[in-house]
């Protein structure tokens, strides 16, 4: 085959091959069944275009599970825990554990903790967050009502974020935020991975205060246990 011929050979089959590898990222979220939040003190809201799509929090599900909550998502979902305010200086801290990595996706999808959460008109006002990937890495956003980046605009992979040892294998993280003085930060596993000037998430377009409910975050279609969740000062 000429080197032009070959040339040509490779770019056809780079175009063929782009719909299949697009597919691996335009994953359908899935209905729960027997959805709903049944946690005692807890709402949340779905994202703003899974709504559009039609999902409802009646498409996933939040429930107790021991001493903690299971929740399995469906759409995306933003919770927080009507009884738990954080002002001033404040942490919140849970711990997530994917009990299959991947078993109802196609690639990686986020969870972690929720600060500074606001009801506004039956949906999220506000909410900044951060969440772990069980691939090592992790990613700061917010919502103020709509989608904010905090930091990289790509997951940022940190040594002290646990990597899953495969597709349905468990996999478990500590993640805390805390708002302390001027600065906002993430601690997954111990290790603080990300800070951020409480200037860099406050202002149009983003959060109106740091104050606010404390909750947690899960992307659509994954399933994790979450214990010890709480806030301290």
């Amino acid at each position: 085959m000429s080197p032009s011929r070959a040339a040509l050979f490779a770019a056809v089959a780079l175009v063929s091959a782009a719909p299949s590898l697009a597919a691996q990222h335009n994953e359908v979220t899935r209905a729960v069944a027997n959805g709903g939040i049944s946690a005692p003190g807890w709402a949340g809201a779905v994202d703003a275009q899974e709504a559009k799509a039609g999902m409802t929090l009646a498409n996933q599900r939040l429930a107790v599970e021991g001493a903690g909550l299971r929740v399995t998502t469906g759409p995306a979902t933003t919770y927080w825990n009507t009884k738990l305010r954080g002002t001033g200086d404040y942490t919140v801290k849970a711990t997530f554990t994917e009990p299959k990595f991947q078993s109802l996706n196609d690639h990686p999808h986020p969870y972690g903790v929720v600060v500074a959460a606001a009801a506004a008109d039956g949906g999220l006002g506000q909410a900044l967050y951060c969440a772990a990937y069980g691939t090592g890495t992790f990613i700061m956003r917010g919502f103020g009502p709509a989608p904010f980046r905090v930091g990289a605009p790509r997951p940022t992979a940190h040594p002290a974020i646990a990597k899953a040892a495969g597709a349905g294998e468990p996999v478990k993280q500590e993640i805390a935020v805390s708002v302390k003085g001027d600065k906002v930060s993430c601690t997954i596993n111990g290790a603080e991975v990300g800070s951020w000037p409480k200037a860099e998430v406050l202002g149009a377009g983003k959060l109106a205060s740091t104050d606010g409910f404390a909750g947690i975050r899960v992307g659509h279609n994954a399933e994790v246990v979450v214990t010890g969740f709480g806030i301290s000062k």
